[in-house]
């Protein structure tokens, strides 16, 4: 088998330095579409060096060289065919605000591994901390085709029952034409996002967006409207990637607030609302 569960949770953790500027903050908002319209005081806390902050989600990317999916699917006990695999998910939990510069420690490790039958899912996580202490943890569920089916812990289930009632708030964010090859310049050069001859192959009709951009996008519309703009309110972050995006269509977020917690739902309007992400939880101060 492929995947020796007990040899990839027992491998060592991988480690390494990574490190941050306020020019790597400003071009991930861009990426996630901030600055629209330009000269709003709102926007400006996402562009202008002067009044920024960092929005959470942030840290899918920050020290783009860090341990991630990449370097998880190369641990000892794994060995799969990168056309199998799919990111299923991710979550974030933020230990305190991102500073809008840093250098950091990021140790990764493959927390577990789950036997779905048809799959199997590897759970990859990230844990980042500087000379003060942690900042923040990721968790990357990553689906990998053909690999289930040796009799495993099956893991927790993601599904959620869905949230009661219409909605409390929706918005709805374009993603420009341009978005994906903007949002891949914070480090994931996929070809998927760019190359439409190499979307094909994979089986769609075009570049596709980065989830991780439809990550930022939703978390973003979250904090602007029902938080009021304050990105240290949030403790964290989760969603199950339930389908694609296109660059040029609208994302319709639809938001269900609770007392310390956002239900969230995404889709599509443009393909009759198809779902985009679900499952989704922002937990807040």
């Amino acid at each position: 088998m492929p995947i020796d569960a007990a040899k990839a949770v027992a491998a060592e953790p991988r480690t390494g330095e990574i490190t941050w500027n306020s020019k790597d903050v400003q071009l991930y908002h861009l990426g996630i579409g901030a600055g629209t319209p330009a000269t709003d005081p709102d926007e400006l806390r996402y562009t202008l060096e002067s009044r920024l902050h960092v929005l959470p989600s942030f840290a899918t990317v920050a020290g783009s060289g860090s341990p991630g999916v990449i370097s998880g699917l190369s641990m000892p006990g794994v060995e799969v065919d990168l056309a199998k695999v799919l990111h299923g998910g991710q979550s974030l939990t933020l230990h305190r605000p991102i500073p809008v510069q840093g250098t950091a420690t990021a140790t990764g490790r493959i927390a577990a591994v789950h036997d779905k039958g048809k799959a199997a899912v590897l759970v990859m996580r990230t844990e980042v901390a500087d000379a003060d202490g942690p900042l923040w943890t990721n968790d990357a569920q990553i689906f990998v085709r053909g690999e289930g089916g040796w009799g495993g812990d099956r893991g927790p289930s993601g599904r959620l029952e869905p949230p009661a009632g219409e909605p409390d708030r929706v918005v709805e964010r374009p993603v420009r034409e341009d978005q994906a090859l903007l949002y891949r310049l914070s480090g994931d050069w996929n070809p998927l996002h760019a190359d439409p001859e190499f979307a094909k192959v994979a089986g769609f009709e075009r570049p596709i967006l980065h989830g991780l951009c439809t990550y930022g996008m939703t978390l973003k519309a979250v904090v602007d409207t029902l938080l009021g703009g304050d990105v240290a309110r949030v403790r964290s972050y989760a969603t199950r990637f339930a389908g694609v995006v296109y660059p040029g269509e609208t994302l319709r977020i639809r938001m269900w607030p609770g007392d310390d917690r956002v239900r969230v739902a995404v889709s599509a309007v443009e393909r009759e609302d198809a779902p985009v992400l679900a499952d989704t939880i922002v937990e807040h101060a």
